[in-house]
């Protein structure tokens, strides 16, 4: 009786076992980096966050559809960045301004698809082929010259060589009204905030709407601080958005400066003088900005 239990019990064992290995040969094999890469619709993807800028040597150098492609080593590994045609040498150091993140694009031209590729403006003191420079910091403002990539023939060149441009809401290159440079425009970020009150209080949509009426005059913003850049020219340079203005106009995104601090994320309301077609020289010129402010903290 003892020994027919113990072969009983072998035998239920020896079941539970071969159900258990057929349960897991059915599960669904899951491949993160394939999903990834193939995107929620397997089309061009846009990273929700603008890519910063970019230093290294250009190990590989490309030419198509208007872009110069540049395979960037730096330190933290390598990047592909895609510029308007501009001359770089294999072994090249470059800096690249600050651009946007595609991942699947496909080139036309080359017969490629890039995993991953950085679009931007230009190389920061390298001029394109079309003899427009690119100018770095978060002062540099709309260069004298329109980029051959700027706007909407930035988005025609991307459309034609990939098939798609970036949304709406993708900082653009600079544009000849655009607030700031393009490299520095943040993408606009869906914000309901109520306007400042008193009787010089506005939208950041009325600034630029009314920027020539109200230079030189005090005016109250409140908004949300969505990049906040310490130092630069002795001063502290946020940007601000209240979810009003136009992204393809770049009129959704307004500069201050101010001697106070504030993190991004933080609700604001700033007081200063509006300053219209500010020019700090050297190209470096802002269509609206609102300098000196006072910064007080809502939340």
């Amino acid at each position: 009786m003892g020994d027919a239990m113990k072969w009983r019990n072998f035998f239920v064992s020896g079941l539970c076992l071969v159900a258990l290995v057929a349960c897991n040969s059915q599960k669904p094999e899951t491949k993160p980096a394939e999903q990834a890469a193939a995107g929620a619709e397997g089309g061009v993807q846009q990273a929700a966050k603008p890519a910063v800028p970019i230093q290294g040597k250009a190990k590989e150098v490309l030419k198509g559809g208007g872009f110069t492609y540049v395979l960037i080593a730096a330190e933290k590994g390598e990047t592909w960045v895609a510029v308007p045609e501009t001359k770089v040498a294999v072994g090249e150091a470059c800096t690249v301004a600050e651009g946007q993140v595609m991942q699947n694009f496909p080139s036309k031209s080359l017969n490629r698809t890039f995993a991953e590729i950085v679009f931007s403006p230009g190389l920061e003191g390298k001029k394109t082929e079309m003899g427009n420079e690119a100018h770095g910091g978060e002062a540099a403002a709309v260069p004298a010259a329109k980029p051959a990539a700027a706007g909407g023939a930035f988005d025609a060149a991307m459309r034609k060589e990939g098939g798609a441009a970036p949304s709406a809401t993708a900082p653009a290159a600079a544009e000849e009204a655009a607030p700031g440079s393009g490299k520095a425009v943040v993408p606009f970020v869906e914000l309901k905030i109520a306007k400042a009150s008193g009787e010089n209080g506005f939208t950041v949509a009325d600034i630029f709407a009314k920027a020539a009426g109200l230079n030189g005059k005090k005016v109250k913003i409140k908004g949300q601080v969505v990049k906040f850049s310490p130092q630069i020219m002795g001063k502290n340079w946020l940007h601000l958005q209240d979810g009003t203005g136009d992204p393809l106009k770049n009129t959704h995104d307004l500069v201050v400066t101010s001697a106070d601090k504030a993190e991004k994320g933080d609700i604001v309301t700033v007081e200063g003088v509006l300053a219209a077609d500010k020019d700090f020289g050297a190209g470096y010129k802002y269509a609206v900005i609102v300098e000196d402010v006072t910064i007080a903290r809502t939340r």
